[in-house]
């Protein structure tokens, strides 16, 4: 039967040493998922092949020209050159790896530059593979703004089931946190929760803003920025008739999201909200390039080399990834 309004998903297998083309290859044995969507493999056949054979699952790779793109159905591949088979070090960072992931990251961009896919979903990279490659960038997700001409604001979000994680201050160290939290950044943040939240079909959400300091600085006596900054940005948001609360200890503010009294938590920094969304259900959580035009997705864990090539690795946050995808608004799902 023919779906003609099925999203087109662009999956690219992540770092070929890590875990990420075993996932795909479960993925793609998952029930529903070949029912959900039109999906592109993006990469290497000896990639996608390699991933099969540490899965212990049989993968059909239906290989198209670039011209039938726009007009394929099911499950279809995209073969690309990005490196030869004997370069590939399984469970270690190589040089090759790193430009495979490069690689295969632009091709998907370009797809869905072209409007040729609706999303993106890709396994997980290693940042110093990256590196290795040639990326400046602090990580992947200033990669891809770049890479795509995009200078909004952008972040990496972080979802568990129906809780939503974004971030004041991200990729920098804990002494330059303070100095970075202003109306500006903490604006930025809410702003970006409530965008992703309606993107997910959440029209009035409620968003929590978590404290800086130790009991939300006890009134001023272990710091002042919850009376001086973060107060006053959450004031004035309640007065635009936004559900925006707090600033809430951080020790407790998940608790409420636990609890699903809220829809997401601004976190002020990166392990605030990181350490509690892993501790509730680290197998499930899912990244979201956060503020992109283009939606992109990721499981939240990483290209964990420890038990990489041994077809053991969980794809649960992989299948999560990929149903979040589908949630998204600007992909048109048939689900």
């Amino acid at each position: 039967m023919k779906h003609p309004m099925k999203p087109r998903i662009a999956i690219i297998p992540g770092d070929p040493s890590g875990i990420g083309p075993e996932l795909i290859a479960k993925l793609l044995q998952e029930t529903d998922v070949k029912e959900a969507a039109n999906i592109l493999l993006v990469g290497d056949a000896h990639i996608w092949k390699q991933g099969a054979k540490q899965a212990r699952k049989d993968v059909d790779l239906n290989t198209i020209p670039r011209s039938e793109i726009s007009s394929f159905e099911g499950v279809a591949h995209l073969n690309l050159q990005t490196c030869e088979p004997e370069e590939i070090e399984v469970a270690n960072i190589c040089l090759a790896s790193g430009r495979s992931s490069l690689r295969n990251l632009e091709s998907a961009l370009d797809l869905a530059k072209r409007g040729l896919i609706d999303g993106i979903l890709f396994s997980p990279f290693n940042k110093a593979a990256l590196t290795l490659a040639g990326m400046e960038e602090q990580d992947e997700h200033q990669f891809i703004a770049k890479y795509i001409g995009f200078s909004g604001h952008h972040s990496e979000i972080n979802v568990l089931d129906d809780i939503m994680t974004t971030r004041v201050t991200s990729h920098i160290s804990l002494g330059e946190v303070a100095r970075n939290i202003n109306e500006l950044s903490i604006s930025r943040a809410i702003d970006l929760a409530a965008v992703t939240l309606k993107r997910f079909g959440i029209e009035y959400p409620h968003i929590a803003v978590a404290a800086l300091n130790p009991h939300a600085g006890d009134n001023g006596k272990f710091g002042r920025e919850e009376i001086d900054v973060i107060g006053p940005v959450i004031q004035n948001y309640q007065q635009s008739q936004m559900k925006v609360t707090g600033p809430w200890p951080s020790d407790t503010v998940f608790l409420k999201a636990q609890n699903r009294e809220v829809d997401a938590v601004v976190t002020m920094y990166h392990d605030q909200g990181q350490i509690a969304m892993k501790l509730m259900g680290f197998e499930r959580g899912v990244t979201v390039a956060g503020g992109l035009p283009i939606p992109i997705v990721t499981p939240a864990h990483g290209t964990a080399f420890d038990i990489a090539g041994q077809g053991v690795a969980s794809v649960s946050a992989t299948l999560q990834a990929f149903r979040l995808l589908l949630r998204t608004r600007h992909v048109n799902a048939v689900i």
